[in-house]
């Protein structure tokens, strides 16, 4: 990995993979529905579709032909923490990535109309996550989780708010947002020389600078939450405290996670789907923040079964919480973990998001042999540290459903009572 400084001071970082034909290339803003308030949510997600929808050069058309003509992808997403732009192309096709993309970020129209359009394409999407339960379930996790805390905002806004913006609006947040302390350049595959004069020659021109907007850390609210939706099942999802983003103990966290509903042979899936057939998906996960972190657990399960896959999730916390992993689970979550990690590493795409998220987050970076070394190091000192963060709170719980008859008299509590006297 290289990082070269642009002389306006816009970072890029570069990852060159000699031997391949594709190229990954991405614009990472630090901004996302975080750094919103009640009054704009939903506001980073329109910001990233509208720059789809034309400049000054090219109509929303024009920039989808150019990367179909090459036979190239362009995309974008946004999360509670940044918004990433990218493409991936042929090597030889890169100045074509660079100028469309450069062309998106520094000159969309944000015209009238097609804010228009697309603000009720953005109101369907809202509409298609409420439709789906398994997808509304999580979103109502992060507010059982953090309460009126911007990082329980939903990502896709709010339909009222979103109804109300203006092209003043995403241009002023854009001006707020977009600055070059904020934005940064990632860029895998097989790179040539000519790479850095073409950045200075398309971004060079980048003048919009700002200071980082200072963070509040969330309070974990271990809230109970429920919203009722005629659904052939029971969707829920239990979250305790994580690490946060670049944590020493993250590894012992994704070791952890993996264990308990990370994989096939984790507890939760083996137990729930393959012992007893209660459950098509289960599983587990770990979502990390600046400053915070949550593990949730999520289940989908008919209404009669609702009772009987909370109480089994409960007794395999409940041993966690008391026992623990065993020393097989640690090795073997360790063979694993390293195995999915090289394997994630094998594409462009998947190296350009490592170093472009590392360097805007993090302002650091870690070698692969580094990163493996960290797993292998994690001991069951580690664990037990994030048991011990984990069961420091009562537990949070969501759930969509016909009914709350199954959740409504859990106990929330229990968990930490039991890791203390453990």
């Amino acid at each position: 990995m290289e990082k070269i400084v642009l002389k306006n001071g816009l970072r890029v970082v570069l990852d060159k993979i000699p031997g391949g034909r594709s190229i990954s290339f991405g614009i990472w803003v630090k901004t996302g529905s975080r750094n919103e308030n009640l009054l704009n949510n939903g506001i980073s997600h329109f910001v990233e579709h509208m720059l789809f929808k034309g400049t000054d050069r090219y109509s929303a058309k024009d920039i989808a032909e150019q990367f179909d003509a090459i036979g190239g992808n362009v995309n974008a997403f946004t999360s509670k923490e940044y918004t990433c732009y990218y493409a991936k192309v042929l090597d030889e096709h890169l100045p074509i990535a660079v100028d469309v993309l450069a062309d998106m970020f520094f000159s969309s129209q944000l015209d009238a109309g097609e804010l228009a359009k697309e603000k009720n394409v953005i109101l369907e999407e809202i509409s298609m996550c409420e439709d789906t339960p398994d997808d509304l379930v999580h979103d109502l996790m992060c507010a059982a989780a953090y309460g009126e805390h911007p990082l329980a905002y939903s990502i896709l806004g709010l339909k009222e708010r979103l109804k109300g913006m203006t092209p003043d609006d995403l241009r002023s947040y854009m001006n707020e947002q977009y600055t070059i302390e904020n934005t940064v350049i990632s860029v895998a595959g097989n790179i040539d020389d000519g790479l850095i004069d073409l950045l200075e020659q398309h971004f060079g021109s980048f003048a919009n600078h700002g200071s980082e907007m200072p963070l509040t850390p969330p309070e974990f609210k271990g809230d109970l939450l429920f919203h009722r939706k005629k659904t052939e099942q029971n969707h829920i999802c239990l979250s305790l405290p994580g690490v946060k983003t670049g944590d020493p103990l993250q590894y012992a966290m994704a070791l952890l996670n993996n264990a308990i509903g990370g994989g096939m042979s984790s507890r939760l899936f083996q137990e729930i789907r393959e012992k007893r057939g209660l459950a098509y998906s289960v599983y587990s996960y770990h979502s990390s923040q600046a400053d915070s972190g949550l593990f949730t657990v999520y289940a989908g399960t008919a209404p009669k079964q609702t009772k009987e896959v909370m109480e089994l999730t409960k007794e395999m916390l409940q041993e966690l919480a008391v026992k623990g992993l065993s020393e097989e689970e640690l090795r073997k979550g360790k063979e694993q973990l390293k195995g999915s990690l090289i394997l994630s590493l094998e594409s462009t795409s998947s190296r350009m998001n490592r170093i472009g998220k590392n360097e805007l987050m993090l302002g650091r970076h870690n070698t692969l042999d580094d990163m493996i070394a960290r797993i292998q190091d994690v001991t069951m000192d580690d664990i037990n540290r994030v048991l011990d963060l984990m069961f420091a709170e009562p537990l949070a719980m969501a759930m969509v459903g016909s009914s709350d008859k199954a959740i409504a008299n859990v106990r929330r509590d229990d968990l930490v009572l039991l890791r203390s006297n453990s």
